[in-house]
Formats: structure tokens, sequence, C-alpha cells
């Protein structure tokens, strides 16, 4: 015996059956939370950098007293083969930013040798901060811990070879124009070098050219070696604090000196952080 189903049980359970494909639908075509809104680059790089400061303060003071104290040295030697004049004022200038050479270069390289080969670049990696942000406030943080050992060299260098200090203030620009400079040349050596003793290397081997390249007046060096040094980015905060040493400087000529040495930095912090976000990704 044939059943008949009444037209309205039949529609109802039609709709019943839309009703629920149609709210199974709405889940699965349901919009994903919205994500929270990127960090802003200067709250982010102030926040790594205040990470940074606090994190290198204990580790980093005991290697900033051994760079001041090496540049401290290297003038009391050269003291016994210089006696003044221009070749004075190339191994003053080059000493004191030998400080900042040897913790933004060669230290900086180490620190992001150290933290690519660690697993610590995963971290950053997972903060919702520009890859600039963690570049600038790392190089920032370790340039900071230049200034007092650059401005003592400067001024133990000035008191030993006769130097006016009339205009050391000078240092105010040299230090992190060169600074910057120089610490996204670390950077970029600590996250391209593929082992952490390679990064070690090239930190050491940046420093050692600082040395050499910045320290010895130019007239003493050799024409190749000479062009070397016009590649190295501190050597125009070198020639800037040393032509601040003339009794009436060419302000003109310092200027330029630290323009150029700006725009290598800015360069140099760039090539940092394309380097970042290249070993970040791996």
């Amino acid at each position: 015996m044939t059943s008949i189903v009444p037209a309205q049980a039949v529609t109802g359970s039609v709709r019943i059956a839309d009703d629920g494909r149609a709210g199974r639908d709405g889940q699965e075509e349901a919009a994903p939370a919205p994500l929270a809104p990127r960090a802003r680059l200067f709250p982010s790089l102030a926040a790594v950098y205040r990470a940074q400061l606090s994190r290198a303060r204990v580790a980093r003071i005991p290697l900033l007293f051994v760079a001041t104290f090496q540049s401290v040295g290297i003038m009391v030697l050269m003291r016994g083969v210089v006696d003044g004049g221009f070749e004075a004022r190339a191994v003053v200038a080059g000493s004191s930013v030998l400080v900042v050479a040897f913790v933004a270069l060669n230290l900086l390289a180490q620190y992001f040798g150290q933290l690519r080969a660690g697993g610590g670049l995963d971290h950053y990696a997972t903060l919702p901060v520009p890859p600039a942000a963690v570049v600038l406030g790392a190089a920032g943080a370790y340039a900071s811990f230049t200034v007092p050992g650059t401005i003592v060299t400067a001024v133990a260098g000035s008191v030993l070879f006769g130097l006016p200090l009339t205009h050391l203030w000078v240092l105010v620009a040299v230090i992190p124009l060169s600074g910057a400079a120089l610490s996204g040349l670390g950077a970029a050596m600590g996250l391209l070098a593929p082992r952490q003793e390679l990064a070690t290397l090239l930190g050491q081997l940046g420093m050692s050219a600082a040395l050499l390249l910045g320290v010895l007046p130019a007239d003493r060096l050799p024409g190749p070696i000479g062009w070397a040094r016009d590649l190295l980015p501190s050597t125009y905060g070198v020639e800037a604090l040393s032509r601040s040493f003339d009794a009436h400087p060419d302000w003109a000529v310092v200027a330029l000196d630290l323009a150029v040495c700006a725009v290598v930095g800015v360069l140099s912090l760039a090539a940092a952080t394309w380097a970042y976000r290249r070993a970040a990704v791996r």
C-alpha cells in the first residue's frame, strides 16, 4: 500500500535540509578572525633597542674596557714614532674610531653569527616587528657602548700628543655615523656568514682593517692599500675627527666627510636588513 506524505511535511523537510546546509556552508565560508596590526617601525625599534641594551650591558662592558685599553695602548706605542702634526692627529682620530670598530663591527658580527647559528632569528621572525627594527635596534644598542670609550680615547690622545680639545664636540656626529656604518657592515657579516666561526673571523678581519687603515697615517700607506682605505666606512669618520684638531678646521670638508659616512651608514644598514630577511626565511 502506497503511503501518501503530506506536501507540507515534504516542504518542511526540504526547508530544514536547506537551512542545515546553509548553516554548514556559512560556517565553512566564514572569514578568519583579523590579525593584530603589524607594529610600527619606531616603537618596535625602541623596544628592541631597550631589550638589547639591557641584555648586553653586563657582558659587553668588560669588552668595552678592553677596546679602550687597546686603543690607548696603541697611541702610547705610536707616541715613540710620531711626534706631532698631521700624523699625530691621524693616530688619535684612528684610535678613537677603533673603539667603535671593535664593538660595532667585531662584536656585532659575532652576535648575529651566534644568533643565526643558535636559532635566535626564529624568535624574532615570530614577532610582529619589521626586520629593520631588529637590525637597527641591535646596532644602536651595540654602538651605544662605544660612546664612553671613544671619548676617553680621544681626550687621552689629545693630552698625550698635545692636541687641542676645543673641537672634540665633533664626536657627537662621528660616533653615531661611524657606528651606523660599521654596525651595518658587522651585522651583514654575521647574517651572511654560513657558520658562526666564519662570522667571528670576518669580524676580526674587519677590526684589523680598521686598525691598520685607520690608525696609520694615510701618507705612510702604499698606493693600493690607500685605495682600500677609501673603501673602509670608518675612514671618513677618522678624517672628520682628524681635521677637527686643526686650529682653524675646514668645516665644509668635515661636513663632507660626515655626509659620506652617513650615506655609507644608510647603505650598510639597508644591506644588513636585506641579509636579515634572507637569513630569517631559511
